[in-house]
């Protein structure tokens, strides 16, 4: 039997697991994983990457002795985009990782255009317009503290930072600089033009490696760390919406959602044409887990909201009093609407309208659903037309699958069959075909994933369907 290591660094968690050959999850552990306060400003929301990486270790010596470590072939690790940090030339942060939860950079992408308008990043790059972008970051960096600038060796994202902390090695994980909106949709390399304009050197960034390469092997010092032998391969991942997308079985053309802390829709697809009212409406194009692919797709703040409505209506209570609640309203939440926006960069903030005697906590959290279900068909709507295809059903993933009235909800307001992949980790199961790919155990991604198998639950839209399309 082999083995694969995944590292996962969430938003809410950071994990180890453990997958074999066969794609099963053999153990599992985790820990809680928050923002720190800035230094500067207590609005200010920073990752701290050692004790993200002590965390790390310390799930992996928990899980580690339930086999033979011997027997690991690989480790990988996935994580959240864009967020990274300026470094020196022994990959010591000059600077703590600015999260994507930081509304420093909302200003700065106000201010972009005094370096290059909006809609030329958009052109080149194909990254919408999010303030959390590294670009942004890495704007504020020069516009407040340009002596780092000048100091640093290398930028490295989360993901780059702790694979470097375990081989030594400076590597880009291709899927994270496609998140960056620095790079060239066209060349699949870093743009010259964004560069330059914005005044950050090109030789910051190290080289790219694509999914499933060997970023280097493990040292003696990070092997004892993990509790795992020295000169373990780690095998490039990176961006974890990616990996969910490949871990769920998603063929070409064929919409996907991962459902979580974001929802983020997407499509695996060899072109995609976005113009200037896509990005307005929250379009992006990312770099897709195979080379050559890309991935155009729309995302919002999801379960995010549905975690704020738990905390502020329910106090401890679990999720099947909320959706006991839930279910016994009918749609439309008679009145009672949620506009979900919740970021700084949000046009408008976010309010609860129609709240009058009777109405309940159970309304507020049926709204909260409904309102992103809403957004979601808004959003297909707009991915069909920059994929050129009409979708016959959605695959979904995450989270956010495991809540069936929200998903027979999706499946009433699209009008679609939902697909749920019957897997409760598509993203760690996706890095672990392209680490097992990478270690020789399979010939390529695609014959492990066959390997794995993939089964899917179906919701088909159902009595609420003719009620919702009233609305």
């Amino acid at each position: 039997m082999s083995y694969v290591l995944c590292l996962d660094c969430g938003a809410t968690n950071v994990r180890a697991i453990l997958v074999d050959d066969k794609g099963q999850l053999v153990a599992k552990a985790s820990q809680p994983n928050a923002t720190d306060t800035g230094s500067e400003n207590p609005q200010y929301h920073v990752w701290n990457a050692e004790r993200i990486l002590n965390q790390l270790a310390e799930c992996s010596r928990q899980i580690l002795p339930q086999i033979d470590p011997a027997q690991v072939r690989g480790i990988t690790i996935t994580t959240f985009g864009v967020d990274g940090a300026l470094v020196d030339e022994k990959g010591e942060l000059l600077y703590p990782v600015i999260s994507w939860k930081c509304p420093r950079t909302a200003e700065v992408m106000k201010q972009v255009a005094k370096y290059l308008p909006q809609q030329k990043l958009n052109q080149i790059s194909g990254v919408g317009e999010f303030a959390f972008n590294t670009i942004y970051k890495l704007i504020w960096l020069k516009e407040n503290r340009p002596e780092l600038l000048e100091q640093a060796h290398a930028w490295l994202f989360i993901s780059n930072i702790l694979a470097h902390r375990l081989t030594g090695i400076m590597a880009t994980d291709r899927t994270m600089a496609g998140t960056s909106q620095m790079t060239d949709l066209n060349t699949g390399d870093w743009s010259d033009e964004i560069l330059n304009t914005i005044g950050v050197r090109k030789s910051l960034f190290p080289p790219m490696i694509n999914a499933g390469e060997v970023t280097g092997t493990l040292t003696p010092e990070a092997a004892q760390l993990l509790g795992l032998p020295a000169g373990v391969p780690v095998i490039s991942t990176g961006h974890d919406t990616q990996f969910a997308l490949f871990g769920s079985g998603v063929k070409e053309n064929q919409p996907f959602l991962s459902s979580g802390t974001w929802e983020i829709l997407m499509l695996r697809t060899a072109k995609a044409a976005l113009g200037a009212d896509d990005y307005a409406a929250g379009a992006t194009v990312e770099y897709d887990s195979k080379a050559g692919l890309l991935n155009p797709g729309l995302q919002w703040i999801a379960s995010g909201i549905i975690e704020w409505v738990k905390a502020t209506c329910y106090n401890g209570e679990n999720y099947d009093t909320m959706d006991a609640e839930a279910a016994s309203i009918p749609p439309g939440c008679e009145g009672v609407k949620l506009i979900p926006n919740f970021l700084p960069s949000d046009p408008v903030p976010g309010s609860i309208e129609g709240l009058i005697l009777g109405r309940t906590r159970g309304h507020i959290y049926r709204a909260a659903m409904e309102a992103l279900t809403l957004r979601l068909k808004n959003r297909l709507q707009k991915l069909e037309k920059v994929g050129g295809f009409q979708a016959t059903e959605l695959l979904l993933v995450g989270g956010g699958a495991r809540n069936k009235i929200w998903t027979q909800m999706r499946a009433d307001i699209l009008g679609l069959p939902i697909m749920v992949a019957k897997v409760s980790e598509s993203t760690v199961l996706g890095a672990a075909m392209y680490a097992f790919a990478g270690a020789g155990v399979y010939p390529t991604p695609e014959a492990c994933r066959d390997a794995f198998g993939i089964d899917y639950e179906t919701t088909l839209p159902g009595e609420q369907q003719s009620a919702y399309a009233l609305l």
